[in-house]
């Protein structure tokens, strides 16, 4: 029997060891499967992990860099950025509805802002788990400060340059403005945007599971360079006030005035009128932000002829001695019949260029030639882009010369079927001053880092256009302009003075002809006419009454040059009509003759004849006279209480360098009256205004 139960029991399976099996199975396998899954998370997880992890613990914010200033000539700021502060809201920080309601409430009655649409933003960007949302850009500190002592739930700030422009819309359309992303939209902020703007920091913060802020970690932004400008601000403020006057006077639509140095072809002003403030850009017209001075394409009448008579010279075609039979005043081009202002007979070539004879200029044309009048157009710089560093520049109107009707060089000849910018205008007018050789205009002197290192600095293309001789010759011709021809309003007090007027009749757009009604007028002229030192253009866009060139532009152009030519220090070369006290009578006003140096020399003797002297009161002060100088030294007058330009022609006189330094009258001067000192000296001025 125990034999049988014995057998029995070793038959029955050992159930212990497979269950030991199939558990360890089960093992093997979980742990099979935890190894695939962690390697699956590790090997084709990791990035998107590593990203989720980075954005639940870590905040990164681009801090935006300080914009590069903008200088004037003399290292006046015309543009520079300002610290603001910035709100933005942290939906997933706003826990219950009570928060929220406080808070949109609360900003809503700061800023000013609609309730009902910054809650359903805030909403919004809650329901799509947006972690960030824009309250309010660029605040006044003390209004942020007001609500950072709030301490309210989810709202951050952060600091933020806010660009600012001191002088308000003084040389707008140069400088440009910015958008609310700190991004240049006009001007030389446009153009040189990536320049200016430099390079974007970062601000890194570490969160812990509450979404609290335990550390943070910032790369700093790089400031962007520094751009010194050509623009003269002084100079820049005379010639916006006088062509703003100019263009309410005449109640035009718009002006252009543009102030070059020939030599060297920086832009010392470009003003527009009417203009804007870019401080607050967003209040003004579209049209006040275009930049006329060069997207205006406009056709320049008399001021073109530059191109016939200085061809027709520099060809050996004619001399200015020369005389042209100008018909009475009518001339027929294939078929077409052009008029004169006036019946003129004989003239000589001098005199038609004074008198703006339109049959003179045709019948120069003619003799040029197509081909070669193209070729001087072009070489005067019509037809192409300057390369001036602002956007919108256009190249003008000009037509290959294979497109040109028979009748065209009777157009073209003065200034008609072309179109030019009145930047195009004044730099052909610049060859002209400077001897024949045209130096591209440009805006932009230097470029340097944000420590003042130079890192640019301008060398702008130069060409020859004309001999030396031609040039010098049509600068005594358009001088006659101003003596005795369309623009004796052009003439200045102090200084001898040439240039051209111009009166284009505008086209109609609905007749597609020439209107009776719409004019440009516009003035071009250089000064002193010996050594120009400066070129100076007016264009005034459909004057209202009065339309022509020599009445509208020419007394604009004298009001700018008057201002402008003591504040380069430029010594008058004629005969001073104002302030007779401070003034030595050297004789009758000494015309300039076809050699620049020649007249110089001759203004240069008549000039030491006689100098203002002062003879010296017991107090130091005294009475303004005229003694002779001697050889060896002059007698410093008393200058005080004197305006700045009556001192620069005061000391052009007597030869002496001025250093000035304040706006108004003179205060105080070193040497003091009566001093004895030497011609060329260079004598300083203080200015103050009277309480």
């Amino acid at each position: 029997m125990l034999a049988r139960f014995a057998n029995q029991g070793q038959s029955r399976p050992d159930t212990s060891s497979s269950r030991a099996l199939f558990v360890a199975a089960l093992i093997v396998l979980w742990m099979v499967g935890i190894s695939a899954r962690l390697v699956y998370l590790q090997v084709s997880r990791h990035d998107k992990l590593v990203e989720r992890a980075r954005q639940q613990q870590q905040d990164e914010v681009d801090t935006l860099p300080q914009r590069g200033s903008l200088l004037d000539c003399q290292g006046r700021e015309l543009a520079r950025s300002v610290d603001t502060v910035s709100l933005f809201v942290a939906p997933d920080e706003i826990s219950d509805y009570g928060s929220l309601e406080c808070l949109v409430q609360t900003l809503s009655e700061s800023l000013s802002l609609n309730h009902k649409h910054l809650l359903e933003e805030i909403q919004q960007a809650k329901a799509a788990s947006r972690r960030f949302l824009w309250v309010a850009r660029r605040v006044e500190a003390d209004q942020a400060n007001n609500l950072v002592a709030l301490n309210l739930p989810g709202l951050h700030f952060r600091d933020e340059p806010k660009r600012y422009y001191p002088n308000g819309s003084l040389a707008a359309h140069v400088l440009g403005y910015v958008g609310i992303d700190g991004i240049g939209l006009g001007g030389v902020e446009r153009t040189y945007n990536e320049k200016i703007s430099g390079e974007s920091g970062k601000l890194f913060l570490e969160k812990d599971s509450g979404g609290r802020v335990y550390e943070s970690l910032e790369i700093p932004a790089k400031p962007g360079q520094t751009l010194v400008l050509t623009i003269d601000q002084s100079i820049q403020y005379k010639t916006e006030q006088a062509l703003s006057a100019a263009v309410e006077q005449s109640r035009a639509k718009s002006g252009t005035a543009i102030v070059l140095d020939p030599r060297t072809g920086e832009i010392l002003a470009l003003a527009n009128a009417p203009t804007f403030d870019p401080n607050n850009v967003g209040t003004t017209k579209a049209e006040a932000r275009r930049n006329w001075a060069l997207e205006n394409i406009y056709e320049p009448g008399s001021t073109f002829k530059i191109v016939a008579f200085s061809a027709a010279i520099e060809k050996g075609l004619v001399k200015p001695s020369d005389k042209i039979d100008c018909q009475m005043g009518s001339i027929t081009v294939a078929g077409r019949l052009v008029h004169d202002h006036h019946a003129f007979g004989s003239l000589t070539i001098a005199e038609a260029l004074a008198k703006s004879s339109n049959v003179a200029a045709i019948k120069l044309g003619i003799r040029v030639g197509d081909p070669s009048m193209y070729e001087y157009i072009t070489r005067f710089g019509f037809g192409s882009k300057t390369g001036v560093e602002l956007p919108g520049e256009t190249a003008g109107i000009l037509r290959q010369v294979n497109r040109w009707q028979p009748s065209s060089i009777g157009s073209i000849a003065i200034g008609q079927e072309v179109g030019v910018t009145p930047l195009q205008m004044v730099a052909a007018f610049g060859a002209l001053a400077n001897n024949g050789l045209r130096v591209a205009p440009h805006l932009v002197r230097e470029i340097r880092t944000s420590n003042g290192e130079t890192l640019y600095r301008a060398r702008p293309d130069e060409r020859r256009v004309i001999s030396e001789e031609t040039a010098i010759a049509l600068r005594g011709m358009l001088e006659g302009v101003t003596l005795k021809g369309t623009a004796k309003k052009a003439q200045l007090d102090g200084y001898s003075a040439a240039g051209k007027t111009g009166t284009a009749q505008k086209i109609d757009p609905k007749t597609r002809g020439y209107s009776k009604t719409k004019h440009v007028a516009s003035f071009v002229g250089f000064a002193p006419v010996g050594n120009p030192a400066a070129v100076i253009i007016v264009v005034i866009d459909e004057p209202a009454g009065s339309y022509h060139g020599g009445d509208v532009a020419a007394p604009v152009f004298r009001a700018i040059a008057e201002q402008v030519l003591p504040e380069l220090g430029t010594m008058p070369d004629t005969q001073l009509k104002a302030s007779p006290e401070l003034i030595a009578q050297a004789g009758p006003k000494t015309k300039v003759s076809d050699k620049a140096d020649a007249a110089q020399r001759q203004v240069d003797d008549a000039r030491k004849a006689t100098l203002p002297t002062v003879a010296p009161n017991g107090d130091g002060s005294g009475e303004i006279v005229y003694a002779a100088a001697t050889n060896k030294s002059i007698l410093m007058p008393d200058l005080r209480g004197r305006s700045v330009r009556d001192v620069a022609r005061a000391c052009a006189q007597l030869g002496l360098q001025v250093e000035a330094r304040g706006e108004g009258r003179v205060t105080r001067q070193n040497p003091a009256p009566g001093s004895e000192i030497e011609s060329g000296r260079v004598v300083y001025f203080e200015f103050g205004r009277a309480n």
